[in-house]
C-alpha cells in the first residue's frame, strides 16, 4: 500500500489525499476528528439564513450536522475521489452541494456570509494562497468572514503534534490505536512525500500580514480547530 501512496503522490498533495494514506489510525480516529470539524464551525455560523462554504472538506462525515444550522453549506474538495463520496454520502441532504475547486471560482460575488479552510493552507504555494484570497474575498459578502485553521507555524513541533493526538486518542478511546499509527505513520512514505512535496508553515505575523494585505479584517483567533493547540486559526472579514 506505501508503495502505492508514493507513486500517487509525487504529483502534488491532492493525489496524496486522494489515496489510500495513513493518517487516521481507524475509524474511532476518523469519526472524532470529524465531529470536532463541525462543531468548531457550527460555532462560527453567524445565523439560519448563512451561505457557507467548506474549502479542503475532506471527507465531511458530519456535514450535515452544519447543514442544520446555515440555510446553504457547498463542500469544496479538490481530490476527485473523496469529492464523489461526499456527493453521494449527502445526495438526499438538500441544502448540501459538493462542488470542485473550479466551481468554486465560478460561484457569484458576494454570495457567502462564511468560508471555512482548515488544514488547507500548509499545502498551498505562496502565489496558489494568494489567488485563492482573492477568489474568497470576491464571493464573500461585505462583512462576511473567512477562517483559515490549522496553520503551521514555523519549526513545527512534530513530538508535541504526537502527544496532542495521544491525549485526543485517551480522551475518545483510541489511544492504542493512536500509538501503533503514529509508529506505522513513521515507517511510511508520508515523511518522504512531506519532505518531496513540502508544506507551507507561517508565524503569526506573516498570515495576519498576508490576510491584510488581501484586504481583510484579520486576527488570530483564541483557539485551532480540532486537537491540536500549537496550530493557529485566523479570522478575516471582508469589509
Amino acid at each position: 500500500m506505501a508503495a502505492r501512496i508514493a507513486e500517487r503522490a509525487v504529483q502534488d498533495w491532492v493525489s496524496f489525499w486522494d489515496s489510500d494514506h495513513p493518517i487516521y489510525v481507524n475509524a474511532r480516529h476518523f469519526d472524532v476528528h470529524y465531529r470536532a470539524i463541525a462543531d468548531d464551525i457550527i460555532a462560527l455560523v453567524p445565523s439560519p439564513a448563512a451561505h457557507v462554504l467548506d474549502h479542503g472538506c475532506g471527507e465531511a462525515l458530519h456535514a450535515d450536522k452544519i447543514a442544520a444550522h446555515c440555510a446553504e453549506l457547498l463542500l469544496c474538495e479538490a481530490a476527485p475521489t473523496v469529492r464523489a463520496r461526499v456527493a453521494e454520502r449527502f445526495e438526499a441532504e438538500p441544502k448540501i452541494r459538493a462542488l470542485a475547486p473550479e466551481e468554486v471560482e465560478k460561484l457569484p460575488a458576494n454570495s457567502l456570509d462564511l468560508i471555512v479552510a482548515n488544514s488547507l493552507l500548509q499545502y498551498l504555494k505562496r502565489d496558489e494562497l494568494e489567488a485563492m484570497l482573492s477568489a474568497w474575498k470576491r464571493i464573500l459578502k461585505p462583512g462576511g468572514k473567512l477562517v483559515v485553521a490549522d496553520i503551521l507555524p514555523h519549526r513545527q513541533n512534530m513530538p508535541k503534534d504526537a502527544l496532542a493526538l495521544l491525549f485526543s486518542a485517551a480522551k475518545n478511546g483510541f489511544f492504542f490505536a493512536a500509538v501503533f499509527g503514529l509508529v506505522r505513520t513513521v515507517f511510511s512514505d508520508y515523511g518522504k512525500i512531506r519532505a518531496q512535496l513540502g508544506v507551507s508553515q507561517y508565524s503569526e505575523e506573516e498570515m495576519l500580514g498576508i490576510l491584510r494585505g488581501a484586504g481583510f479584517k484579520a486576527e488570530r483567533l483564541t483557539r485551532n480547530f480540532g486537537h491540536n493547540q500549537q496550530r493557529m486559526a485566523f479570522a478575516a472579514a471582508k469589509p
